[in-house]
């Protein structure tokens, strides 16, 4: 069990603590194809109950994407996405008591996502789709998430898959943190994300998580997102999406106890439950 680096975040609107306890990203897909949850939330009123719903369930953030990112997936334009998460955006912001993190890839749509509200940017390339995200962190004040990832989403799942995960992941995440800050973001705003399932086999998610704390020199927070994986299903003997809520509780307390300071979750009451006994075994520990 890792003793977490506190960090501050600053955002437009507040500035955020991460270490003194483990913060909540609640997942909002208004895509009609995401892995677990496509076509739930393609309605904008149902999208915009559901985030109010995470809010009162203890989500700190509200993360919202209009593309899916599944294994195999394809990529949309930029006004396709705009046109899924902007009426979403619109009815939340100046209303949710949350900051929203806007999770895409394009500069454009990342632009249109600020400019109504959101205040993080969660980029799953980690600023190799498209390096002028980076201008509009930057113009924004925003706060960036880097992720891990092998390849593309489409390519992603295609063997040969790296010999040592880990390192490969280390190797990355330094050059993605590197890339951020000679576009000008500031290493107080960048938080670095090991993407569990996107480009590492079933094992290697396994192993991520239990060497978590060999990313925390890296010197960054850390947001790891685990939710209702396909290592999680296929651990549990194939089970579907929706009935992983338990192995996801048990990969975001390791996720904790590794040294995450934000777990991205589908499940909010659920996954808040575990977050709260984990970090007071967490802090328990801290002071033995």
């Amino acid at each position: 069990m890792i003793r977490r680096k506190q960090f501050v975040l600053r955002l437009p609107s507040r500035t955020l603590a991460l270490g003194e306890r483990t913060l909540i990203m609640g997942v909002l897909n208004v895509t009609p194809d995401s892995f677990s949850d496509g076509g739930h939330f393609v309605n904008p009123a149902k999208a915009v109950a559901h985030a109010f719903e995470m809010e009162r369930a203890g989500a700190d953030i509200l993360d919202i994407g209009g593309e899916s990112t599944r294994p195999g997936s394809r990529a949309i334009s930029a006004q396709e996405e705009m046109a899924r998460i902007l009426p979403v955006l619109n009815k939340l912001c100046r209303r949710l008591k949350i900051p929203i993190s806007i999770d895409t890839q394009k500069a454009e749509v990342a632009e249109a996502a600020a400019k109504a509200g959101a205040e993080i940017i969660n980029d799953i390339s980690a600023l190799r789709f498209d390096p002028q995200l980076a201008k509009v962190a930057r113009r924004h004040h925003l706060p960036i998430i880097l992720m891990h990832m092998r390849g593309n989403p489409r390519t992603m799942q295609k063997g040969p898959f790296a010999r040592n995960a880990v390192r490969g992941v280390i190797d990355g995440l330094r050059e993605s943190a590197a890339r951020a800050k000679r576009a000008g973001i500031a290493k107080s705003q960048i938080i670095l994300d090991p993407g569990i399932g996107f480009g590492k086999n079933y094992a290697q998610n396994f192993e991520l998580l239990a060497r978590l704390p060999e990313l925390a020199p890296l010197g960054y927070p850390l947001l790891v997102g685990a939710s209702r994986k396909a290592f999680v299903g296929h651990a549990l003997g194939g089970v579907p999406p929706e009935q992983r809520i338990w192995g996801t509780a048990a990969a975001v307390a390791a996720s904790i106890f590794g040294g995450a300071h934000i777990v991205r979750v589908h499940d909010v009451a659920e996954m808040t439950q575990v977050v709260r006994i984990a970090d007071g075994i967490a802090a328990a520990r801290s002071r033995a």
